[in-house]
């Protein structure tokens, strides 16, 4: 009976000293995945600038210019007929007239201050040398032109300039100021300034080469008053004397006289005359 209970005692202990089975612990691998930023390259796309405009605005012409547009044909046509430089006496028109906006030039049409003289047209006066000085006054523009022309042919100390060659109108300038024309020493290099800054010296080319010109001139009867008729005849206007009409158709006041069958020297405004060819 020992004997049983010593063996099942055994039993038991052998069971429970047998090798036990281990239990596993599965540890979790936490794989740290790496995260992959990917990182936008935001081009920026700087907007092009919009091109400037360029605009080229011209210049409106100054008063020289305009004055020069007005008298250039004029002067050419003086010094076709009387051989004096176009240069000269445009340049002198502008610095003696103001560029034509002189009191001179605008109530009387006198672009030189041409005194009277002995004059027996129309007559305005105008603080000069003297207070209130007697000028010629002028019904158009050519007309005083015409009469700086034979100022300057008609007088003997003017002489030696019609030596000159036409284009030197340095030689002129200067033989002007030495023969009495102007009292202000500086005159000859006012002249030689304007005539180089405008180019003066073209119109002369023009004469002496033929060249002819498009004029822009567009006269008018402020400035210019009523054209030559092409019949050869002229309707007398306010300041019109035989005279004047003699020296602007190039004609002498007796041809004019014979030619109308005039007995004195009076007109009458809208009298029409006949203009000897």
């Amino acid at each position: 009976m020992k004997l049983k209970s010593v063996i099942l005692l055994m039993a038991v202990l052998a069971m429970s000293c047998g090798p036990k089975k281990g239990i596993v612990t599965k540890k979790k691998q936490s794989s740290s995945s790496q995260r992959t930023v990917a990182k936008e390259t935001n081009k920026t796309v700087e907007p092009t600038a919009p091109k400037e405009t360029v605009v080229t605005t011209s210049k409106p012409p100054s008063s020289v210019e305009k004055y020069i547009s007005l008298y250039a044909e004029i002067a050419k046509s003086k010094m076709h007929s009387h051989k004096i430089p176009a240069s000269i006496t445009l340049a002198q028109g502008i610095l003696e007239s103001g560029s034509g906006s002189g009191r001179l030039a605008v109530k009387a049409n006198n672009h030189f201050g041409i005194k009277c003289h002995g004059w027996k047209g129309a007559k305005i006066y105008h603080d000069d040398d003297r207070s209130q000085e007697c000028f010629r006054k002028y019904d158009k523009a050519e007309m005083s032109y015409e009469d700086h022309s034979l100022f300057l042919t008609g007088r003997s100390r003017y002489a030696k300039l019609f030596q000159l060659d036409q284009d030197d109108y340095k030689g002129w300038a200067k033989g002007l100021r030495a023969a009495g024309y102007a009292t202000d020493r500086k005159y000859p290099e006012k002249l030689i300034s304007l005539i180089e800054r405008y180019k003066l010296y073209q119109y002369d080319q023009e004469v002496l080469s033929g060249t002819k010109r498009t004029s822009s001139r567009k006269s008018t009867t402020l400035i210019e008053g009523p054209k030559k008729d092409k019949t050869s005849s002229h309707i007398v206007a306010k300041g019109d004397t035989l005279y004047s009409l003699s020296r602007l158709y190039k004609t002498t006041v007796e041809a004019l006289k014979s030619k109308n069958n005039l007995k004195s020297n009076d007109l009458t405004i809208g009298q029409k005359l006949i203009i000897p060819n």
